[in-house]
């Protein structure tokens, strides 16, 4: 039961994760090439997503704790559908800081509430194969996505991939919707 509940987990994230490997792989070309950001600027600008990260990884894990893992899930995967949309709006790079900040909070929510689901389900002997699952996950989106973002780039250009991404992110959030249920009963 626990491993049939982890691969149906790892099943219906992968969507994401794929849609996380097509963007981001073509991601500093975008803003280069199609939004004119200057070097530094992209830099700066992936750092803004990890820097959320880290000021609210502790407050958003602590979410998962008190609302349940699945709410913080769904929360996070559907934000991801708008973040992508705004990517595909967005004409000028400045504004890719503020976007970029919501997915920053929206990764780390995300990968907070996983590590705790899978920490639910899983008995003690066998976390560390299932998080090794989870990697397996990560890993397989990235492996798809890039191939098919630089295919996607080419064939259909930048600013769709983001609209593509958003349509995929969307049948995520409608796989967990449906198939994934919380993970523990919560407090009273």
């Amino acid at each position: 039961m626990e491993k049939r509940r982890l691969y149906v987990l790892c099943a219906c994230i992968l969507p994401l994760m794929i849609c996380s490997g097509l963007v981001y792989s073509m991601f500093s070309l975008y803003m280069g090439e199609v939004l004119g950001a200057p070097r530094t600027h992209i830099g700066l600008i992936y750092m803004v997503g990890s820097l959320v990260g880290l000021l609210f990884g502790p407050l958003l894990g602590k979410m998962a704790d008190r609302f349940g893992r699945r709410p913080v899930i769904l929360g996070a995967m559907a934000s991801y559908v708008p973040i992508f949309l705004l990517f595909f709006l967005t004409r000028g790079y400045l504004a890719i800081y503020a976007i970029q900040a919501l997915e920053g909070a929206a990764f780390v929510a995300i990968s907070a509430a996983i590590t705790a689901y899978i920490a639910d389900i899983i008995t003690a002997e066998k976390r560390g194969w299932a998080m090794g699952v989870y990697q397996q996950t990560i890993s397989l989106g990235w492996v798809i996505g890039p191939a098919f973002g630089g295919f996607l780039s080419e064939l259909i250009g930048f600013r769709t991939i983001f609209l593509v991404a958003a349509i995929v992110a969307a049948i995520g959030f409608i796989l967990v919707l449906f198939l994934v249920k919380e993970s523990r009963r919560q407090p009273d």
